[in-house]
């Protein structure tokens, strides 16, 4: 398959890998020093959680992952897309999250009570996973993810960095709802294989399975009619060559 052989040429130093060190990125700690301030932003969301989108009513590629309201989703960007309504309603975690390189998904993540993620890959190696704990209930280990043959457990400020294109699923064993910060970002490789990446990656990002759903993010009503908290001067979408996906309207 084209896509393996591209993958195990541009990744051939840790493709194996399937959880990286946070402390290995600089900008980890940044973000989880905010934990306050998107906790905070995330609590005004959660006011009216069953009007956020539940995930497959967003991508009809999540229908084999998840149904009803098990697994819902707040979307600030996909892959490069900008979700600008969204991103007004958090102003603190959008400034918070400049931080990152070469971000290119990031939204809240919310499983139900109970809910399991059954085993699933991503589409492509060339993206590395990160996910902020920020409401984790239950016992230690009671929500946890898998990755290949590796389990972690979620902690509330605490940081996960994984490969999502090994085999993985996720499990909220507990009756209260968990919610992590997901973001997507490039996976960090030298030149000239960074340039290959981030052109697979574009041309992901042009596919319909990121269009779609970008579309119906654009139509999803605002949740909150004011910030949660004060947003800092000059709050801006990470990255200047992101792509504002329409001022009407806002990817375990």
């Amino acid at each position: 398959m084209l896509r393996k052989l591209v993958e195990n040429i541009l990744f051939f130093q840790d493709g194996h890998k399937t959880f990286f060190e946070p402390g290995d990125y600089p900008w980890v700690a940044k973000v989880e020093a905010g934990t306050p301030l998107i906790r905070k932003e995330l609590d005004a969301l959660l006011q009216r959680r069953d009007e956020i989108p539940n995930f497959q009513d967003l991508s009809e590629k999540q229908k084999p992952l998840t149904e009803g309201t098990q697994w819902k989703t707040f979307f600030l960007y996909a892959y490069g897309e900008v979700a600008e309504q969204n991103c007004a309603q958090c102003p603190e975690t959008v400034r918070i999250l400049k931080c990152v390189p070469n971000i290119k998904t990031a939204m809240f993540s919310i499983l139900a009570p109970g809910k399991h993620i059954p085993p699933h890959r991503g589409m492509y190696k060339g993206m590395l996973r990160y996910h902020l704990g920020l409401i984790i209930p239950g016992a230690p280990g009671a929500c946890r993810i898998r990755v290949g043959d590796d389990v972690r457990a979620w902690e509330e400020g605490k940081s996960l960095v994984f490969d999502d294109s090994h085999e993985h699923e996720a499990w909220n064993d507990t009756d209260s709802y968990r919610v992590v910060l997901f973001v997507d970002l490039l996976r960090p490789v030298f030149f000239p294989f960074s340039a290959a990446n981030r052109a697979v990656v574009w041309a992901i990002s042009r596919t319909g399975s990121i269009t779609e759903p970008m579309e119906r993010i654009r139509k999803q009503p605002p949740l909150v009619t004011k910030p949660a908290v004060e947003a800092t001067p000059a709050a801006a979408v990470p990255e200047a060559n992101t792509r504002a996906v329409g001022r009407g309207a806002g990817a375990n």
